[in-house]
């Protein structure tokens, strides 16, 4: 691994333990656990509640795969959560269009701008699923990658 590799993996996880204390802040002590949280999002936390867990398990994946000396590992977990994310995500913007009681107020979502309407939420919802497609693409790509680096997959 090289030494920028270690340094994307150190300042990520270190950055993700401060945004993990300071999102617990916020929750515990100012009640905003639905706060929105753009500065996370990188983590795939959109709400200070996201980023009390994600900070945390982005913390041990960066130790993990820094004392393991794996920048391939590091990439694949990002794809596969970045996959398991936003299938849950997709799931959350097709429930909201359809809910009689909704968390997200069309007005309070990032892009209302340009979709002044509750088409924000499918808008979401198809960010979501390129997102899907965009990751599973990734992860089939990387888990060959992975293996082979390990000595699992022949060439």
């Amino acid at each position: 691994m090289t030494t920028w590799q270690q340094i994307i993996i150190l300042i990520y996880g270190v950055l993700g333990l401060v945004g993990s204390f300071r999102s617990y802040r916020e929750c515990k002590k100012k009640g905003n656990a639905y706060g929105l949280t753009p500065q996370y999002y990188i983590y795939g936390a959109f709400v200070y509640g996201d980023m009390v867990v994600f900070g945390i398990f982005w913390l041990l994946v960066g130790m993990v795969t820094f004392v393991l000396q794996d920048w391939l590992l590091f990439l694949l977990t990002q794809s596969l959560f970045w996959l398991v994310r936003s299938v849950g995500e997709t799931i959350y913007w097709f429930n909201e269009q359809f809910s009689t009681k909704n968390r997200n107020h069309p007005a309070s979502l990032p892009g209302f701008h340009i979709f002044k309407d509750d088409s924000i939420w499918y808008v979401y919802q198809i960010v979501a699923q390129l997102i899907t497609v965009i990751t599973l693409i990734t992860s089939v790509i990387l888990i060959p990658l992975w293996l082979k680096s390990l000595g699992i997959l022949d060439s």
